[in-house]
């Protein structure tokens, strides 16, 4: 822990002298990506995916202020300021692609490879109203971007292929397009294979799994303003193994259809206009049996799918006083189905329907937005977005009984409803929600290298499928349910965040600093006789409870010398359930890293150091309080090289070493156990040491 204390203190003191104590989000431009934002950041993949990534969520982990939440060796779920689950808004290609999953072994960031995605924006907090409603957190947009074709390029290509010791993890990826100047055809391609791997205690950690992706990009472009897009988009996850869970699942299947236009000619008051559709479709599995040796005292197995379509229009209005609106529409409809059967030890595949976990659950939004921004000075610029909300929520199985066993021999009919009626006194399965928000930011230039900035905004969050419906029931013990409350209140937050940038070209720095009051924060809790809940048996049951979350994220970069560079970053979030007083669950502790870069002509070298306070503001005991947490963390550091080379303009290779002495250590955020039979929250180990490898080449 000493160490650790010297190494944030180290942070600190690198941050001191090149912040002057302020700062938000650096920003990387991207071609062909309006420029940054407050609190947004852009990147190129290659540029944060130092060593091969299992997925979205693993990449987002390398960037300031974001943790994630791990149960095996995919599936890492985001956490950007304290905030996860559908408090971020998570689009793919500018789809909404929502987990089949119960227990989010598949949050969206599952179906991401990073060798199909050209670009990651990062929004933080509540600065656009254009991406659908909720995400409190923060926005993240996985973008592909096929530049149009010329007659003196109509064909690229590249390939990649990658190597993990660690988990003997190989990855391989193609992405092939060609086309004209008025149409084009991409096809993309990626696979991985990853055994378990080895955490620094030597111990083997379920983690194995098997991806394969395929997207296929037809495209139509008459000019450089106008864009039309159609794709499909395949993902299978087979064999994929959780150590943080009681089950594993054999597939997970999702397919994404897109149809984008977008065009910058103007049309009658508009000067340009975009307009998207999608539909994706996700058929999901997960049992205690076929991939593992059984250990509960009976077989379980759950089929789930998960149905999301939706699309969204917009468009750009310039004004006088060079004012640019965007007004728009959105739609979203999510449909989830879940069953959990459960079967005899000795018998075949399990057919008793034990509980219907999300009871044929459809969640519709409807969304108006509109957003302008317009200078006031030379100086001064003033950017502002009001958003409403329409949500209809229903569970159409509701009142169908599943078959719940109460002891050996005996089983009792309970529907989902039941449930509800039993915990929280009502059995109604339908809700209707007019939500309304919107923000405020105030930027100011200081000088021609720095900006500050200050944002007001109230975002309104729904409860998702899981928080409202779920029903999970083994019968004999009130610990062992889960039960979704259909009648939670949408959550609203309040947020107000200052920050400054600056970059003065050898350095820059940027600060940003954050508080958000929430009324009707949606908590998992357990029951123990609180306001509004029947029972005290420590069931997993939801609750709306008042909270406040606060922090600040730094950055800062020093180029030393012509050839040596530094950055290094610190992100702290506190999160309070006021109502009682308490600390939040599943909050990530203060957290930093420290880079140490050569680079020179066409290589370099470097290395960096990633760390973590410990975490002892926790809920581990769900006899007294939530239990989502599998207790307290203790601090920890590690050490990563790498180096890369471009051998030439159409190869580059890079390699380097995770975890070079080998630490045991685990982010302190974990996910819920999905085994019926012991719900308790488990913490897994990172990888321990580990050597990789990456080449690409271009053509």
């Amino acid at each position: 822990m000493k160490n650790n204390n010297l190494f944030i203190i180290y942070i600190i003191c690198l941050l001191i002298p090149a912040t002057s104590l302020l700062a938000a989000d650096p920003v990387i431009l991207v071609e062909d990506v309006e420029p940054p934002k407050p609190a947004t950041q852009t990147w190129l993949p290659e540029e944060i995916e130092l060593a091969p990534t299992s997925d979205g969520g693993e990449l987002l982990r390398n960037i300031p202020g974001i943790s994630g939440s791990r149960m095996g060796g995919r599936g890492i779920d985001p956490i950007i300021r304290g905030q996860n689950n559908n408090r971020l808004n998570i689009l793919l290609d500018g789809a909404y692609v929502h987990g089949g999953c119960p227990n989010r072994m598949d949050p969206p960031t599952a179906y991401t490879s990073m060798n199909s995605y050209d670009s990651i924006t990062v929004i933080k907090g509540s600065q656009t109203v254009i991406y659908g409603g909720g995400g409190p957190g923060g926005t993240v947009l996985f973008e592909r971007r096929t530049p149009r074709f010329t007659a003196d390029e109509p064909f690229r290509a590249e390939a990649s292929a990658g190597y993990k010791s660690n988990s003997d993890t190989q990855q391989y990826g193609a992405d092939v397009g060609a086309g004209t100047t008025n149409w084009f055809l991409r096809g993309i391609a990626d696979y991985t294979d990853a055994n378990n791997y080895e955490d620094g205690n030597g111990d083997s950690v379920r983690s194995a799994y098997r991806n394969k992706e395929g997207v296929a990009i037809l495209g139509y472009t008459p000019n450089d303003n106008t864009r039309l897009e159609l794709s499909y988009e395949a993902n299978r996850e087979e064999d994929v193994l959780f150590a943080g869970a009681g089950m594993d699942s054999p597939y997970s299947d999702n397919d994404t259809t897109r149809l984008k236009f977008e065009t910058g000619t103007p049309m009658g008051f508009l000067a340009g206009a975009r307009a998207e559709l999608y539909y994706s479709d996700i058929d999901h599995l997960m049992d205690n049996y076929s991939l593992r040796k059984l250990t509960s005292p009976m077989k379980m197995r759950v089929p789930s799918t998960s149905r999301t379509g939706g699309g969204r229009m917009s468009g750009e209005i310039h004004t006088r006083n060079n004012m640019i609106w965007t007004i728009g529409a959105d739609y979203q409809k999510n449909n989830r189905d879940a069953d959990r059967f459960s079967g005899m030890a000795s018998g075949g595949r399990p057919t008793n329907l034990q509980s219907i976990l999300w009871p044929d659950v459809d969640l519709e939004q409807t969304g108006l937005f509109a957003e302008f921004s317009r200078p006031l000075t030379d100086t001064d610029n003033l950017k502002a977005g009001i958003r409403y909300d329409y949500v209809d929520t229903s569970a159409n199985r509701a009142n169908e009984d599943a078959n719940v066993p109460t002891m050996p021999g005996m089983s009792v009919q309970r529907s989902p409803s039941d449930l509800y009626d039993l915990y929280y006194n009502t059995r109604k399965d339908d809700q209707t929600e007019h939500n309304l928000g919107g923000f405020i930011t105030l930027e100011h230039l200081l000088s021609p290298t720095s900006t500050v900035y200050a944002t007001l905004s109230r975002t309104v969050r729904t409860a998702d499928a899981t928080e409202r419906y779920i029903a999970s029931d083994n019968g004999m013990d009130g610990s062992m349910r889960w039960v979704g409350n259909p009648d939670l209140d949408p959550e609203a937050h309040h947020q107000l965040e200052l920050g400054y940038t600056r970059d003065a070209g050898f350095w820059d720095t940027a600060v940003s600093v954050y508080y958000n009051n929430v009324s009707d924060y949606i908590m998992r809790d357990r029951a123990h006789g609180q306001d509004g809940i029947e029972q005290d048996d420590n069931a997993s049951i939801y609750r709306n409870v008042d909270a406040e979350l606060y922090g600040f994220e730094m950055e800062a970069g020093i180029r030393w010398a012509s050839h040596w560079s530094s950055r290094a970053t610190l992100a702290y979030v506190h999160a309070d359930n006021t109502d009682d007083n308490r600390a939040i669950a599943q909050v990530p502790p203060l957290g930093g890293t420290v880079s140490l870069e050569y680079a020179r002509n066409d290589w370099n070298i470097g290395g960096l150091v990633r760390a973590d306070a410990s975490q002892h503001r926790v809920q581990d005991n769900p006899d007294k309080n939530s239990g989502q947490d599998a207790g307290t963390t203790s601090g920890w550091g590690t050490l990563d090289l790498f180096a890369g080379y471009e051998g030439a303009e159409h190869f580059t290779v890079s390699a380097g070493i995770n975890n070079v002495f080998d630490k045991a250590y685990a982010y302190h955020v974990n996910q819920a156990n999905v085994d019926p039979f012991n719900p308790d929250a488990v913490q897994v180990n990172e990888p321990g040491r580990e050597y990789w490898l990456r080449v690409s080449a271009y053509f």
